[in-house]
């Protein structure tokens, strides 16, 4: 029997201001939609100004008074990430919630960023990596809460530690893993480093369970010219409230771990329902994947020699 969407109470945050990426659709521009619904100024950076127009109208649309802009970002380079810092500085706002939600999925074949790097990699891990190193004065000044959306990928597969940039075999769904391992691992070591150094960051992780959004939908930008066969079957059982999430409930977990004063530093949030493909938000175990500090240290360190982006020692 088709499962009620489930919702959330959300604070009021007026007087925060709120960044997130990959908002101009699905779960991104929700999550939008809603921080701006509960009072928050939202900082769109999009790599798509007329995708991004359109999400600055819908959200008007359901909240008149919301105060929201764009900025242009593409996170597969590294070039953008720091264009985007810089105006972002010079406007010198605190930032208060940051969600790096942004994300590719699955090229059939190997791509890279403009920087040479296997396109997942490159843009839902290095490039959010980037940013936040870059923001990280604006993040300590807004004692931000940081919430980067992983996915239930990275409970598979593994860091390709002998071959990062997939050049000798590339395999989509295990370099899409990895991307997700090593964005997870940065989330959590983030907390532990703002922790340890005093920073007044709070990092968590979040994941949205299964949905259908355009991660799998055709994207010719990424050599994908038709919806996936796993696409169609997702939003076929969707609609029907069967055993998938939709944008309403997918965006949940995120939401939760960016605003909720119960959500913790260091933890996992996603769906509740059937094996954490939908439901109400909550805290979830780790995946194991995750738990490695050694891993999280050195994927860290990789990531600074790879952007060219230190963090404060």
């Amino acid at each position: 029997m088709p499962q009620p969407t489930p919702d959330l109470p959300v604070p009021d945050l007026t007087g925060k201001l709120a960044v997130v990426t990959g908002a101009s659709d699905g779960v991104g521009l929700g999550l939008a939609t809603r921080l701006a619904g509960a009072g928050a100024e939202v900082v769109m950076p999009v790599r798509n100004p007329r995708k991004g127009e359109a999400a600055l109208a819908k959200i008007r649309e359901q909240h008149p008074g919301a105060e929201v802009s764009l900025r242009d970002l593409d996170l597969s380079s590294l070039a953008s990430v720091a264009a985007v810092a810089d105006r972002l500085t010079e406007e010198g706002r605190p930032i208060h919630i940051l969600v790096n939600n942004a994300g590719v999925m699955t090229p059939p074949d190997r791509q890279t960023t403009e920087d040479g790097f296997e396109l997942q990699f490159g843009t839902n891990h290095l490039g959010h990596f980037a940013l936040v190193a870059r923001l990280l004065p604006l993040l300590r000044a807004g004692r931000a809460r940081v919430t980067s959306q992983i996915s239930i990928a990275a409970d598979q597969h593994a860091i390709n530690w002998d071959d990062l940039q997939w050049e000798r075999k590339y395999q989509g769904n295990h370099a899409y893993s990895q991307s997700k391992i090593a964005f997870g691992l940065f989330g959590l070591e983030l907390d532990r480093r703002s922790r340890d150094g005093g920073w007044g960051i709070t990092s968590n992780l979040s994941h949205p369970g299964v949905t259908p959004t355009n991660l799998l939908a055709a994207r010719p930008e990424v050599g994908r010219g038709h919806d996936t066969t796993m696409v169609r079957f997702i939003r076929a059982l969707s609609s029907r409230g069967i055993l998938f999430g939709k944008v309403e409930s997918a965006l949940l977990p995120a939401l939760y771990a960016a605003t909720s004063p119960d959500a913790d530093g260091g933890r996992l949030y996603g769906p509740s329902g059937f094996r954490h493909l939908s439901g109400p938000p909550a805290e979830q175990k780790l995946y194991s994947r995750l738990r490695g500090e050694d891993d999280a240290r050195r994927i860290w360190k990789v990531s600074e020699e790879l952007t060219g982006v230190p963090f404060p020692s």
